[in-house]
Order: C-alpha cells, then sequence, then structure tokens
C-alpha cells in the first residue's frame, strides 16, 4: 500500500485449513486471496502427502534446478535407490541414491556434506524402484488395497524401532554414488561458469 500499489491482490497457499486462515485475519494479515487445497479435499483429519514434481531429465538429458542452498539443489539424471542389509540380512539403516545405470554404489557420499561417506562394500542391497507404467501401458497387473497395505506392513517391520520411535529416533542415513554427486556437482559448476561468462 506504501507503494501505491493497493490494486495488486495478495495471495496465500500452503498447509492452509480454516484456523490458519482465521489465526492470519485476526492478526490482520494483508492477504487478499486464500488458496485451500489439502486440507479440503482429503477431509482433515484424513492424511495428505505433500508433493512437488521436479524435473530430472528431459529426452534423456539429466536436468538440475539451481540454488544458492546446496540442499534445494535437486539429483539430476534418472536414478535408482538401493536398500542395504548387513551380512546376517538385517535392514542396516542405509539407502543409496544412484544412477539408474550403475551398480549399487559400496561407497555413498552425504548428500550435503561432502566430507562425509561411508562404505557398504560386502552389504546386500536391493532396488526400491520400479516401473509402473511403459509407453504408456501398466507394467504389472494392479495390486489390491488389501495386498498393498500387508506389502507396506511387511516392510515397515524391516525398520528397527530404534528408528521408528517417536521420542530421539535414529537418523536414517540416505546417501550419493560417487557417479551421481559428480553430475550434479559438474552441471552446477557448468551453470556457474555459462553464468559468469556472459
Amino acid at each position: 500500500d506504501d507503494a501505491g500499489l493497493g490494486y495488486v491482490k495478495i495471495a496465500a497457499s500452503n498447509q492452509l485449513d480454516e484456523y490458519v486462515i482465521r489465526s492470519l485475519r485476526e492478526q490482520r494479515a494483508p492477504i487478499d486471496i486464500f488458496g485451500v487445497g489439502t486440507s479440503l479435499v482429503t477431509g482433515h483429519p484424513d492424511g495428505a502427502l505433500d508433493g512437488v514434481y521436479k524435473l530430472a531429465s528431459a529426452e534423456g538429458e539429466p536436468r538440475i534446478k539451481l540454488s544458492e542452498n546446496l540442499i534445494k539443489v535437486t539429483l539430476p539424471g534418472r536414478k535408482q535407490t538401493h536398500r542395504y542389509f548387513d551380512r546376517d540380512g538385517r535392514f542396516a539403516g542405509i539407502d543409496g541414491v544412484a544412477l539408474d545405470d550403475e551398480p549399487p554404489p559400496e561407497r555413498l557420499t552425504h548428500p550435503f556434506e561432502e566430507h562425509k561417506s561411508l562404505s557398504c562394500r560386502g552389504m546386500r542391497s536391493e532396488p526400491l524402484l520400479a516401473p509402473v507404467m511403459d509407453d504408456g501401458e501398466l507394467v504389472d497387473a494392479p495390486r489390491s488395497v488389501d495386498a498393498i497395505k500387508a506389502y507396506a506392513a511387511e516392510r515397515l517391520e524391516l525398520l528397527p524401532p530404534e528408528y521408528r520411535r517417536f521420542e530421539n529416533p535414529h537418523i536414517y542415513k540416505v546417501g550419493l554414488s560417487d557417479k551421481l554427486r559428480d553430475l550434479r556437482n559438474d552441471l552446477r559448476r557448468a551453470h556457474t561458469d555459462d553464468k559468469a561468462a556472459t
């Protein structure tokens, strides 16, 4: 208003429900439009899963969303996630993200603190991602809700209690393959070099 832009409408969205809107109105927040979606569609208190689509590959070429903050930089290319198990077949509390054309990595690097890494040498791993559609066709027959529920419960049981507890859970480790980390860093560097040249 001070800038003479009273005609501009201010919109707010993301996790809004009647309680948040009431609180914002009571605080006299200068908001003209409230975008309510998740709570309205799911019928709170039923759960909802937020999601944001980020392009990682286009026509076989890796793509990246850049940011000054490494945590917000996306991982480029087609990927596979591997779950690791120790020599006794127990869940190791480690997942590794790699490019889909490389074998399960034997060494993983912390996604944001590259001086931290861990060895997965000698551990058994299993891929977690599988195609659902191929060229517009379902790859496998659809599973019933009961079958999906049973599978989810079975997989959750693999997770040791120290990861599932509500208070002070263990940190679940996720690392990157060297190849994926290098691709991300190369694309960031190339963009920075291009920007500096212009």
